[in-house]
């Protein structure tokens, strides 16, 4: 399956459509103008449109925050 553009794989399209398609479900006014009633399409609709903005969190091993914890309690600078 193809990537859709400005994503890095289909799953993180799937997880931010799914996001926005509850915001929808919750209340949320559509950004773009659509045909559909549908808030998955919709979600979909407005991804393609370039107006659901999102970031990869940055993200750390145990072994990371194990190591600034340690710094942390002994008074080391992380």
């Amino acid at each position: 399956m193809k990537l859709i553009e400005g994503f890095d794989s289909n799953y993180r399209y799937i997880l931010v459509a799914a996001r926005r398609a509850r915001q929808l479900q919750s209340g949320a006014p559509p950004v773009v103008t659509t045909n559909s009633r549908k808030p998955c399409r919709i979600a979909q609709d407005e991804i393609r449109a370039g107006k659901v903005k999102w970031e990869i969190p940055e993200t750390r091993s145990a072994a990371q925050e194990a190591a600034e914890t340690l710094d942390q309690a002994f008074g080391h600078d992380a």
